[in-house]
């Protein structure tokens, strides 16, 4: 958790965003906008403060003109730089824009700035070879009741960074997918064509779903997910939905949709007479060219059962790769348990002995685990026989307490018939 709090400016708060902005210039000369410029917008709302106390640490004050947002002021006391607060200050304002007409956010600052590091961890890009900085929201203001419509929502960003581990699978994710969209013209220019449609399979609970929303964070794009289970209730019928729901996606300028246990509506069709799960199959195995005709969208389709799958639905020219991710591997699950272990007992927990107990667990499995553990410990310290004098409530001891009565999802079977389906049926 983070040591400040975030929240809107209010007008009491002014002499302090004074004070904030004669400290933060470093003795600077130049500034784009003067402090009374700063103040005026300030007072007309759309501007964040970051707060330790009482104490005003950091702010970004912004002006709406139409429907551009510009960031007058993204500032931070000494004391509180590169620690990641800038970056929290510009996606805490974005979110507060949300509701707004604004479809661009901008920042013009002095060609002697160097401080620019939180616009670009937050996606802006300089234009030109001026020092301007500018990124499309993501989501614009007549495609929200279409997103809202779908369930879908604006990704927040920062998703991929926070994943842990598995870096072989997101070296060859950010290559082979996120690459080619994200330099779209100069992929073009190469010859690659940017991927439309991909699936991902492993066993149960390896993150797939973790990795498609971890993409669209990566991408800045919204993300769709379809359930085929709410669109049986559909009263026009499982394919009609499915079939309408891609017509709705077709309204969004940029989407990544994803649609996990693909398996429910894309099974092997049997040579017996037609069932209405195979009337879904067909509307699916005709939507897909027609989803890849455009730009700017990505279906991510996720299976536990890949050989499941009917063989029509993973031939060449329907998905671009088959992705295999798999259970994560010993850096990979040291990494998530350091995200489950609290930051109060850490120093008592031996991360590596708990990874080397964890093999064949999913990172479900290990986050069952861990709360398994601090449940105990909770329970233990209000029910039962106060622990020792100093000694800590959680240790190594008591996690690997945790595992041995925690099952593997994946079985040994499992994990053997997933690498016989990665040499058989991926692509990549």
């Amino acid at each position: 958790m983070h040591a400040w709090r975030l929240r809107e400016l209010q007008h009491e708060d002014l002499d302090q965003l004074i004070k904030l902005w004669h400290s933060s210039r470093d003795g600077h000369l130049h500034s784009v906008y003067s402090i009374s410029d700063i103040m005026a917008a300030a007072s007309d709302g759309n501007s964040i403060g970051a707060f330790v106390g009482t104490e005003l640490v950091g702010a970004a004050v912004s002006r709406i003109q139409v429907d551009r947002a510009w960031i007058l002021m993204l500032a931070q006391a000494p004391q509180w730089r590169n620690q990641g607060l800038g970056s929290s200050l510009i996606s805490t304002l974005e979110e507060s824009l949300a509701e707004t007409e604004v479809v661009k956010i901008s920042a013009l600052l002095p060609a002697t700035e160097t401080r620019v590091q939180a616009f670009h961890n937050s996606g802006f890009g300089p234009q030109e070879e001026l020092v301007y900085f500018e990124r499309s929201v993501p989501v614009q203001p007549k495609e929200l009741q279409t997103l809202g419509r779908l369930g879908g929502s604006a990704s927040p960003r920062g998703l991929w960074d926070d994943m842990g581990g598995m870096q072989r699978e997101k070296e060859l994710i950010e290559r082979r997918l996120v690459l080619p969209l994200a330099k779209a013209d100069l992929a073009k220019s190469l010859g690659v064509e940017p991927p439309r449609s991909v699936v991902l399979f492993g066993p149960p609970g390896t993150g797939k779903t973790t990795f498609a929303k971890a993409v669209a964070s990566r991408l800045g794009w919204p993300f769709v997910e379809v359930f085929p289970s709410r669109l049986a209730t559909d009263p026009s019928g499982l394919a009609a939905a499915l079939r309408q729901t891609f017509l709705d996606i077709a309204h969004l300028e940029h989407a990544v949709v994803f649609i996990d246990e693909v398996e429910e509506i894309a099974a092997q069709r049997t040579g017996g007479p037609p069932s209405p799960l195979q009337g879904v199959t067909n509307e699916l195995l005709k939507t897909i060219p027609a989803f890849r005709a455009k730009d700017g969208r990505l279906l991510i389709c996720a299976t536990n059962f890949i050989r499941s799958l009917d063989q029509a639905f993973l031939r060449h020219g329907r998905f671009d790769y088959v992705i295999p991710i798999g259970l994560p591997d010993l850096d990979a699950r040291k990494a998530i348990w350091e995200r489950y272990i609290p930051d109060s007992v850490n120093q008592h927990v031996d991360i590596d002995v708990l990874a080397k107990s964890t093999e064949r667990f999913s990172p479900a499995d290990i986050e069952f685990a861990a709360r398994k553990a601090s449940q105990r410990a909770l329970e233990e310290a209000v029910y039962g026989t106060p622990a020792g004098r100093g000694e800590p409530a959680l240790q190594t001891r008591n996690y690997l307490e945790a595992i041995a009565q925690t099952r593997a999802t994946s079985s040994e079977k499992t994990v053997n018939d997933f690498l016989d389906d990665i040499d058989r049926l991926g692509r990549i």
